[in-house]
């Protein structure tokens, strides 16, 4: 059996593995070693794997992970969602769509502290989808503002999302969120454009609330600010050169604690949550590193990407056409499994395909983060769509899905302008 038949059965097994409902990262690793058995000799495929997993789990760049995460969890903690969506509702509420807009802004500001697609749209939308029920909003459009603005939480930094992906594709975590900025205050934007545009059209969908005084308006941004000061200097420190990414994040979480506390939130059991919800998600994302480490180690002896990426340069075909189908690829695996297992899975395989193209490695960590994370709004399988559904029973699955159908356009504007313009997220680089 030649090493590219072995390497496309490998692939056809993980996969049949995932639909079996096995964990990607175990599935990642049961198919790695096999195949690293099939591929060399018993105590070779030991020694490759053992110090593949030893050599990444011990980097100290991976340290960055649990303390990102464990700030958010604080965060989450003091309240920060009602906290953001009370604020922005004041400023904007007395507008037409003001809530779906809230919604999207909410999200936005969330998803820079959860780094998750599906926490962003299960929170956001418990407090957004009651609010815009009481206010008579369409049903379509408010479950679409809330699944879609749930994407948003695998794009906005700090990302669990691009970390990993820095870590698959070997580059810089700081260049990666500096270039993620962009890209995403163009998808908000758009998003919220793309409300106004609907409510002018048909007023009825959104009808405006009471405008707020200016001293509810001051009032609401009582410990918002504070949040958004903490943001400010971990991410202006990481982008200024002052800290490297883990000591950004290690800021992150003193500035974290020291938030709670002045809000006089923090409390053992409050600390207690944190730390175990935090190991729990920093022990899913390690797993799915060291599966990775295992099937992409696999993948390099049977040399599939690189002979992949010789074919994809050789074909007589514009660059771009090229990378519009491996762009598909990505938005249809988005829409069957979460980003992050998908693009665990997918960078071994369709990284090399990008270099051999001439595409610059941060703008397509970018942009297939972009688009996956398109995918978990997109049918059949959109993973946020059927949370959101989840969260109001009245809700039917063809609402939700003709909400989300609003903002695809959006995010298919934004992905064609990365497309055609990559400076706009090299340029800050």
């Amino acid at each position: 059996m030649s090493m590219t038949l072995i390497a496309v059965v490998g692939i056809m097994a993980l996969f049949l593995l995932i639909l079996l409902k096995m964990p990607i990262s175990f599935a990642m690793f049961i198919v790695g070693f096999f195949g690293m058995l099939q591929m060399t000799s018993p105590m070779a495929a030991y020694n490759i794997v053992s110090s593949g997993i030893w050599e990444q789990l011990s980097a100290y760049s991976l340290s960055v992970i649990p303390l990102f995460i464990f700030m958010g969890e604080l965060l989450f903690r003091s309240g920060i969602t009602e906290k953001i969506f009370a604020s922005a509702y004041a400023w904007i509420g007395h507008r037409r769509g003001s809530m779906a807009t809230t919604t999207i802004l909410s999200s936005a500001g969330f998803a820079a502290v959860s780094g998750s697609n599906t926490a962003t749209a299960a929170t956001v939308g418990t407090i957004a989808l009651p609010e815009m029920k009481k206010f008579g909003y369409h049903r379509a459009l408010s479950a679409g503002s809330v699944a879609t603005g749930g994407t948003l939480g695998v794009i906005i930094p700090p990302s669990s999302v691009l970390i990993v992906i820095a870590l698959q594709a070997e580059l810089a975590i700081r260049d990666l969120f500096i270039a993620s900025i962009v890209p995403g205050l163009l998808l908000v934007t758009l998003f919220v454009m793309t409300i106004v545009w609907l409510c002018r059209k048909n007023p009825s969908m959104a009808p405006a609330g009471e405008r707020a005084t200016w001293s509810v308006r001051l009032a609401s941004l009582k410990g918002v600010l504070e949040i958004a000061a903490l943001f400010a200097l971990v991410l202006g420190g990481l982008f200024a050169g002052w800290f490297t990414s883990t000591e950004a994040a290690a800021v992150g979480c003193v500035g974290a604690l020291a938030i709670v506390a002045l809000q006089g939130r923090l409390s053992l059991e409050v600390l207690q949550e944190a730390l175990a919800n935090a190991l729990k998600s920093s022990a899913m994302i390690l797993m799915l590193v060291a599966g990775a480490v295992v099937f992409g180690r696999f993948l390099t002896v049977t040399r599939l990407p690189f002979l992949v990426g010789e074919w994809a340069a050789s074909l007589p075909l514009p660059a771009v056409l090229i990378m519009a189908c491996v762009l598909m690829i990505y938005v249809i695996g988005g829409a069957l499994m979460d980003a992050m297992g998908f693009l665990i899975i997918s960078i071994p395989i369709f990284f090399p395909v990008a270099l051999a193209l001439g595409y610059d490695p941060i703008w397509f960590g970018i942009l297939v983060c972009i688009v996956t994370s398109m995918g978990a709004i997109t049918p059949p399988v959109g993973v946020n769509a059927f949370i959101v559904k989840s969260l109001d029973t009245e809700l039917s699955i063809g609402e939700v899905f003709r909400g989300v159908g609003y903002f695809m356009l959006p995010y298919l504007v934004c992905i064609l302008l990365l497309l055609a313009i990559p400076e706009l997220i090299l340029f800050v680089l």
